[in-house]
């Protein structure tokens, strides 16, 4: 392709009427963006003419030359003002453009700053890829600008943030990771927070984009919280959300196990036709570690395992936590289930002592997630509800008696 355009600009455009891909006209031009690249140039090395070659990239890749071509020089110029100290002359030069004041209009028109503003402190749009992160970065006080959203899964964050969250990413086990990265692209974030590394397209997408990939290693959610304010600055405020979070467990502790008392707990899960000893990071954390509950199973670990009703029986806690999948086959089961004998000899059971737990926030793992888990232990044992007129999603709980 080099041999090509020295063809080209020598005037031996003999050489080069050869047509060529156009994803090796693709591939060439995310290496070589740096470049006084200009459409007829790229249009000749093509073998095409101008508006052909227009005609067929646009086709072939759902963007323009030119728009693909900015694209790439402003990702990258993103990454020169975030991670080095670089002028703005030398930043434009490196990223194809001549005239820095021009760059500096594109820039802006492009990013909605002048580069000049933009720099490594600079975070204007974060995005997240799961919603156990969204909880964490609204816990510092940031509202995302593209995050996953769904009604059925994320109630919580749909019912309060739909609006203020311009992009809507699918549920990130929804199988639409494709169409997620092209929403995620189009928002334009400065910096995307992960916990899955993307495949190398994608990474490779993100990164020419100018998006800081920041991939949240922790697995405990205070490590988690303060790894994304050293990202953000937000030391401070993620510092005081866990000291709240403390603050309330010593406050409500205490009543929470005079009423729990010397019961004994277990948390089951129900899917289709199967009963699992069931333990996720917030249950743990919150239940078994925070509170101190008794559990009848030993289920200090995270855990999914499956166990039968004559293994329950034995056991025979005094209150159950049941999770039920929300597919039809499995409620259909768990309507069978409460007229089985066995079911109804359990204590928990008889002494109305039996809790439903919806999948949200029981499911969900962050700063969020956890301090609600809290409060709807102390409504479920004690209950008091925390917040006298919760919103519709907010506190969905329910005791289920003979």
């Amino acid at each position: 392709m080099e041999n090509r355009l020295a063809a080209i600009a020598s005037g031996r455009v003999g050489e080069a009427q050869e047509r060529v891909p156009m994803k090796q006209m693709r591939d060439y031009i995310s290496t070589h963006f740096g470049e006084p690249l200009t459409l007829d140039i790229l249009a000749q090395a093509a073998g095409l003419s101008t508006k052909y070659f227009s005609e067929a990239f646009k086709k072939t890749f759902g963007q323009s030359v030119t728009d693909y071509l900015t694209s790439l020089r402003i990702g990258h110029a993103k990454q020169l003002l975030r991670d080095t100290e670089w002028g703005l002359r030398d930043v434009a030069r490196a990223c194809g453009y001549s005239d820095e004041f021009y760059f500096s209009r594109k820039f802006k028109k492009e990013v909605g700053i002048a580069p000049s503003v933009y720099s490594k402190k600079f975070f204007n749009r974060i995005s997240t890829t799961c919603t156990e992160l969204t909880g964490n970065l609204l816990a510092l006080g940031i509202i995302p600008i593209a995050a996953p959203m769904d009604p059925k899964w994320t109630p919580y964050y749909h019912y309060y943030y739909q609006s203020a969250i311009q992009v809507h990413l699918h549920y990130q086990n929804s199988g639409k990771d494709e169409e997620n990265m092209k929403m995620l692209l189009a928002a334009k974030p400065d910096i995307v927070f992960i916990r899955k590394p993307f495949d190398e397209n994608a990474d490779r997408s993100v990164e020419m984009a100018g998006i800081r990939t920041v991939n949240v290693k922790s697995e405990d959610w205070k490590l988690q919280l303060r790894e994304m304010a050293d990202v953000l600055n937000k030391q401070e405020v993620g510092q005081a959300w866990i000291d709240t979070y403390e603050a309330r467990l010593t406050e409500i502790r205490p009543e929470i196990r005079q009423a729990a008392g010397q019961d004994q707990f277990a948390v089951l899960r129900l899917s289709d036709e199967n009963l699992f000893l069931y333990t996720n990071r917030g249950i743990r954390d919150v239940l078994f570690q925070d509170l101190g509950l008794s559990t009848a199973f030993q289920q200090q670990e995270v855990c999914n395992k499956p166990i039968t009703l004559e293994e329950v029986l034995a056991i025979n806690p005094d209150r159950l936590l049941l999770m039920v999948c929300l597919n039809a086959r499995t409620r259909h089961h768990w309507l069978a289930l409460q007229h089985n004998p066995q079911w109804q000899k359990l204590r928990a059971v008889q002494l109305g002592q039996l809790y439903l737990l919806p999948s949200n926030p029981w499911l969900e793992y962050s700063a969020v997630a956890v301090y609600r888990i809290l409060e709807e232990t102390f409504m479920l044992l004690t209950g008091k509800n925390p917040n006298p007129d919760p919103a519709s999603v907010h506190g969905l709980w329910a005791r289920v008696g003979v």
